[in-house]
């Protein structure tokens, strides 16, 4: 072992070894309890909190939620269950309320008696957030009283109190109240849209329950909407496909399965399933334990994958629409074009962490396939056509799969775009690699010169795109690969696509696209963005990629000039209006519109657009996939009238001004 030099090591002391309690671990560490401090986190706090009214109407004592936005950050939820007691705990010597509110591991759900099935596992939900709140409030509509207790920052504040006696017309129910303390999470505010979206999830999970979001920031009149579906998954399916064209009805599945574990009692999973084909090549899953969303998936998303693909290939083989000598399909194969959506109901569900993304429990994948199986199985036989139909696109979907294969192979083979002799003319590429380094798919080649010429070579590398795009919203992977644009964004990158697509070799830090601010910058932008949505999503889900925003007005005043960039909410007139407002003659001025990139030289590209202390870049996320697939769809697929009805609903609402 090599001698070390510990002259100017510390050594590690007594001291230094500190004790926090749970709630002041919680202050410490968000990121283990609610995901991180960013917004995504802030939200998070809400779920936490309305998750124990679903679990209230998992249970049969609820059936209306309300979630409220006030002025302040704050935010409510309430719910007409049966409230948190609000007696002395036996193990505590307290108000049973106040352990609830304030420690950690403390809660109803790890007995068997008062909730069957329940998203919250480990008493850290409703606790964490009071731990991350600058102030919360809790009443009680409980034993004919209205109670109160009140908290900061996790400690309770104030003792629990009788308010008043309950009215005729009032029902048991509990109501959280609490405003975010932004000295531990980053400050934001909550999104309606982000909630809204998520709340609709819910309410087609937890089937006949009303579910209604308010937001009182909105003045004059409330902005508000309610969400409530009879139909379950069934009604969700057809949500999601609403635009698109399908190929049958969905299948659709609710069974409860009895498990037997190995050295434990009998448990009884319920199961809800519904999964439907349409004419696109696009993949929608979702997967839900206790109604919690769980976006990685699971046991119960892949017990329903691997049962989708079996019953197919068993049924083609049957049907002879699978000869003896043909390959049977993978699981790539039976999944492209569906919709599918699998809600398990556990009552002992195991998750990877305490934000439970991915369910682990071994024995649902095996009672999710088991029904699937059953149930896929006598549709097919029921549904002849349609099923013919299915395996038919199981059939082109496994042409198009060996072509992206060859096409691969010959990309991976021929000459790489990096080390040919075109390189010159098309990337011009920086000398860092890594997280410090950021490529600009630039459009055009006056645009692109600009670039060149103005970047920091260091950093700064430079791919200009010839004209448009391919729409990959409609093409095939061997499409997608035959593209010479595409070709060479994927080698720029270094990523691959795809199954061959790795993060890890990604050549730069940031992805930026910078486009002309014109209809036809607009579309083209557009087209990268279904592009990187499609077939690179990691990029998105880990932050790499951006939007340049590059002046539309240059205004100049004798030998004074300004520029005029992009502002949500406002129009081209509006913002130019609002900077003209601060000179006495605008007649005398000169206004430049820019139309595209190229019309800048080099020094005014880096000063407005490509200069880290001076530009602006928006940061490309993901807050909801099922939307944005739902959108990339609309605007980019091949069904034309729901594109018209968006077209013709916000056409209305857009002024433009040519200067």
């Amino acid at each position: 072992m090599a001698d070390r030099d510990t002259a100017n090591i510390r050594q590690q002391t007594d001291a230094d070894i500190v004790r926090l309690n749970p709630m002041e671990h919680v202050r410490k560490r968000p990121g283990m309890y609610v995901g991180g401090t960013d917004a995504k986190a802030l939200h998070h706090l809400i779920y936490e909190v309305v998750d124990n009214s679903v679990d209230e109407a998992l249970a049969g004592r609820c059936d209306h939620i309300l979630i409220t936005l006030h002025d302040n950050d704050y935010a409510s939820v309430q719910d007409n269950g049966g409230g948190i007691p609000v007696g002395i705990n036996p193990s505590t010597g307290r108000p049973t309320v106040e352990g609830v509110m304030t420690e950690i591991g403390m809660g109803g759900k790890f007995g068997s008696g008062a909730y069957k099935v329940s998203g919250g596992l480990h008493g850290v939900g409703v606790s964490a957030v009071n731990a991350l709140s600058e102030e919360m409030r809790t009443n009680i509509f409980r034993d004919g009283f209205l109670w109160e207790q009140t908290y900061r920052q996790g400690k309770v504040a104030s003792d629990i109190i009788k308010i008043r006696p309950m009215e005729a017309h009032e029902t048991t129910g509990t109501i959280q109240t609490f405003k975010p303390d932004f000295t531990v999470l980053e400050p934001n505010h909550f999104s309606f849209d982000t909630l809204a979206q998520r709340f609709r999830e819910m309410a087609f999970v937890t089937r006949k329950v009303t579910i209604t979001l308010r937001d009182e920031r909105v003045t004059p009149v409330a902005r508000q909407t309610t969400f409530y579906f009879e139909g379950g998954l069934y009604s969700y399916v057809r949500y999601l496909n609403r635009n698109r064209n399908v190929v049958h009805d969905p299948v659709y599945l609710e069974r409860d399965v009895e498990i037997t574990r190995e050295g434990k009692a009998t448990i009884t999973i319920g199961i809800e399933i519904a999964f439907q084909y349409n004419d696109s090549a696009n993949v929608v899953e979702m997967a839900f334990a206790n109604t919690i969303n769980t976006p990685d998936g699971g046991t119960h998303l892949t017990g329903l994958r691997s049962a989708i693909t079996g019953v197919i290939n068993r049924y083609a083989r049957k049907a002879s629409l699978l000869k003896e000598k043909d390959p049977n399909f993978s699981g790539s194969d039976t999944l492209e074009g569906i919709t599918a959506i699998v809600s398990v109901k556990h009552p002992d569900p195991s998750f990877e962490s305490q934000t439970k993304v991915k369910l682990i429990n071994p024995e649902v994948q095996g009672a999710v396939s088991q029904v699937v199986t059953e149930a896929f199985n006598e549709f097919l036989e029921l549904n002849p056509r349609e099923a013919r139909k299915i395996v038919e696109k199981c059939m082109t979907s496994m042409r198009a799969r060996e072509a992206a294969r060859k096409a691969r192979d010959l990309v991976r083979s021929g000459p790489s775009l990096l080390e040919s002799s075109t390189l010159p003319g098309k990337l011009a590429d920086c000398s860092q690699r890594g997280p410090d380094a950021e490529i600009y798919i630039v459009e055009g080649d006056s645009a692109g010169g600009s670039a060149k010429q103005g970047r920091d070579r260091h950093f700064q590398a430079i791919l200009p795109l010839r004209g448009k795009i391919l729409n990959t919203e409609r093409a095939r992977m061997d499409k997608v690969l035959d593209n010479n644009e595409i070709k060479a964004l994927i080698s720029a990158l270094g990523t691959g696509i795809a199954e061959d697509f790795t993060l890890e070799s990604l050549r730069y830090g940031r992805v930026i696209v910078m486009t002309d601010a014109d209809v036809d910058g607009s579309h083209i932008r557009t087209l990268l963005l279904t592009f990187f949505f499609r077939h690179m999503q990691q990029l998105i889900q880990d932050g790499h990629l951006y939007i340049a925003q590059p002046p539309i007005y240059r205004i100049k005043s004798g030998k004074n000039f300004e520029y005029v960039y992009p502002q949500a909410g406002l129009t081209e007139a509006e913002l130019l209006a609002k900077a003209l407002e601060k000179y006495d003659d605008p007649s005398k001025l000169v206004i430049q519109r820019y139309k595209g990139l190229g019309e800048m030289n080099p020094d005014q590209l880096w000063e407005t657009t490509m200069d880290p202390g001076t530009r602006t870049l928006l940061q490309v996320t993901i807050e909801d996939a099922a939307e944005a697939d739902r959108v990339f769809d609309m605007l980019m697929g091949s069904s034309v009238p729901p594109r018209r009805r968006f077209i013709q609903t916000h056409a209305k609402s857009v002024r433009n001004l040519d200067i």
